[in-house]
């Protein structure tokens, strides 16, 4: 190549710069505004929000006094969402599905303290689907207007129509972006119970299911922590732009629901910060003795919702507040809560004696707890320094969740964050083919030496007694609790057996015993690896079951080649690359509310041991419960 023709190449001038429609930008940079696609195996997954960015809308208008109903229907991959408030004004429906930064929640007296204020949402979920359908009922007027991939194909003629007011939005997503895609009901029901827990009175329905609360947050904290775990009955106290939802139990950890104007922050945020700090200063204050944070709130579960006006998040997907104020001139977010707190727990404490003094005796126990392990896990964190340095347990990522984003590239990190992933196997024959397969930017691997302890029925010492785990520990990073995790996905990733299947039941049993909110956050799943590959010269097909092999050599004929992969190290890393990448299939461990983990627990894992081998032998690949697994 000439240097003038190299030199030309590389020209920066008018036709360099390329402008994108709005449709064409959420298309090539969909994580932008719904984080990561995914194929919908996790609750963050692309697909829920969607769902959740036209729910939001229909929240909204319940929120200023309009609709007390709301339908979902999901049929395959279709979604149908319908409300009952004032309906998008009729002129108006075809530029608020399709043209940034239109709406009206710019106009704060329309929607004061809204879930979203960045005209943003349906346009995504219009421009990321394959087929979008608006239809909004006005005052016996209505008008439909119908979309593909975010561009306009029938803008249909107002009409006369019988139906109540609100709006109706369809859509199905683009199947090109989120890839191998499937909607878990689990996760969407998740979603509506937290709507319907914040908005007292709404009736959601979900293909034919009612959801609904009288009690706001204490419902929640009744529906999500056994009432016989709870160490006392729940704090709720309510006041204007906050409600909190207090008490303890004996689990590990601290589990805390937070909310901003409806929208479910995972990630907390400023709010949550100034939960914390307001709920350890007002039990100081009130006790009068300086008990250490911690102990104050080792095993809390509580869940906090605060409304502001014109909330601040650190991302489009609106998980993490970073506002600092709840109004413009107003108090700061800490100052807040500490006084909410300060009159309201405070007089609440005072006029509960039995309630203060289980909460006093609780947290005399964490603190008796901490002591006695301190010794422990000073010798044992060293011990872990020593083996990340000396032994190959753990294939570290370049991405961990707790790393600082660079300036540039913000989102792009923020992505990798999500992807960032660990995978626990067993042997080193299985972690070799996985770490010479894996994606080094965010897939790490963790190797067990053997099978795991049974840990159910013992305490937290065991965790830094027993090497392992504590490596495994000090991998993820969890000892101080889930804010440190580093690697969003948590995927144990063992052999189709009886053996694999046992380790599966003693790693969930670690991970239930000493950290659930692993679990119940969502973070746990199980990899799937084909169990066959039928081939010819042509062609090679990977089957998860026996029904998918007979398919398969159904397909290629009787000459095929079949070979049946009796563990993860028989399979080649040039294969493995294919099951651990973009069309990874991996099944989610759903915690479901109201379940006893303890009584879970001593089933499987107990005494009962033929019933356990049973259960085994049985679900060999049968994820605990057939496609959606939950415990």
């Amino acid at each position: 190549m000439s240097k003038q023709l190299e030199n030309k190449q590389f020209e920066y001038n008018e036709d360099s710069i390329k402008s994108l429609d709005w449709k064409e930008h959420i298309r090539l940079r969909p994580g932008m505004y719904i984080g990561k696609l995914g194929d919908g195996s996790s609750q963050d997954d692309g697909i829920y929000v969607l769902v959740k960015e036209v729910m939001d809308n229909c929240i909204d208008e319940h929120m200023m006094g309009f609709g007390k109903q709301i339908e979902l229907a999901l049929n395959k991959q279709e979604v149908r969402i319908r409300d009952f408030g004032r309906g998008i004004p009729l002129g108006k429906l075809v530029d608020v599905v399709s043209k940034i930064n239109t709406g009206a929640k710019y106009d704060s007296k329309v929607f004061q303290k809204s879930v979203g204020l960045n005209g943003v949402g349906t346009k995504a979920v219009n421009a990321l689907s394959d087929y979008f359908r608006v239809t909004a009922f006005r005052d016996g007027r209505q008008k439909v207007a119908e979309f593909k991939r975010g561009e306009l194909i029938k803008e249909h003629k107002e009409s006369v129509t019988s139906e109540s007011n609100g709006t109706e939005v369809v859509f199905i997503p683009d199947a090109s972006i989120f890839r191998n895609y499937h909607f878990i009901s689990d996760y969407i029901e998740k979603q509506l119970w937290n709507y319907c827990y914040l908005n007292a009175g709404l009736v959601i329905s979900f293909n034919g299911k009612k959801f609904v609360s009288k009690n706001g947050l204490l419902d929640l904290l009744h529906r999500n922590a056994n009432e016989d775990e709870l160490r006392y009955p729940v704090i709720h106290l309510k006041g204007e732009d906050i409600e909190v939802a207090i008490s303890h139990n004996d689990e590990y950890g601290e589990d805390i629901y937070s909310f901003v104007n409806g929208q479910h922050t995972t990630q907390g945020g400023t709010h949550v910060l100034a939960f914390r700090e307001a709920f350890v200063k007002t039990v100081r204050e009130f006790f009068k003795k300086d008990y250490d944070a911690a102990d104050i709130r080792q095993s809390i579960v509580a869940a906090v919702a605060v409304r502001v006006q014109e909330p601040v998040f650190e991302s489009q997907t609106k998980t993490k507040l970073g506002s600092q104020f709840m109004f413009e001139g107003g108090p700061s977010m800490k100052n807040f809560v500490a006084d909410f707190f300060a009159r309201e727990l405070d007089n609440f404490l005072h006029k509960n004696a039995s309630v203060a003094e289980a909460m006093k005796k609780r947290i005399e126990q964490s603190e008796r707890e901490r002591k006695e392990l301190a010794g422990i896990k000073k010798l044992a964190n060293e011990r872990a320094k020593k083996a990340n340095l000396h032994n190959r347990k753990l294939r570290d990522c370049r991405v961990h969740l707790n790393d600082e984003p660079p300036a540039k590239a913000k989102e792009e990190f923020s992505a990798k964050q999500l992807q960032s992933t660990i995978f626990i196997t067993e042997g080193d024959s299985a972690s070799g083919s996985i770490t010479k397969s894996r994606e080094v930017e965010t897939q790490a691997v963790f190797s067990l030496r053997g099978k795991p302890l049974n840990c159910f029925g013992l305490t937290k010492k065991v965790v830094y007694e027993n090497e392992e785990f504590n490596l495994l520990q000090n991998a993820l990073n969890i000892e101080e609790g889930m804010d440190e995790l580093r690697y969003n996905n948590i995927i144990i990733a063992t052999d189709a057996d009886v053996d694999g299947m046992h380790i599966r039941l003693l790693l969930m049993t670690f991970f239930l015993q000493f950290f659930p909110d692993l679990v119940r956050d969502g973070h746990v799943y199980i990899l799937e690896t084909p169990l066959f590959r039928v081939r010819t010269k042509q062609e090679t097909i990977y089957c998860y079951s026996e029904m998918e092999k007979q398919e398969a050599v159904k397909s290629l004929g009787s000459k095929s080649e079949i070979t049946r992969f009796k563990g993860l190290g028989e399979i080649s890393p040039d294969e493995f690359k294919k099951f651990i990448g973009p069309d990874m299939r991996k099944t989610p461990v759903i915690l479901e509310s109201q379940i006893h983990i303890q009584h879970l627990l001593e089933y499987y894992m107990g005494k009962n041991t033929q019933e356990r081998q049973d259960f085994i032998v049985s679900n060999l690949r049968v994820e605990l419960d057939a496609v959606e697994p939950s415990i």
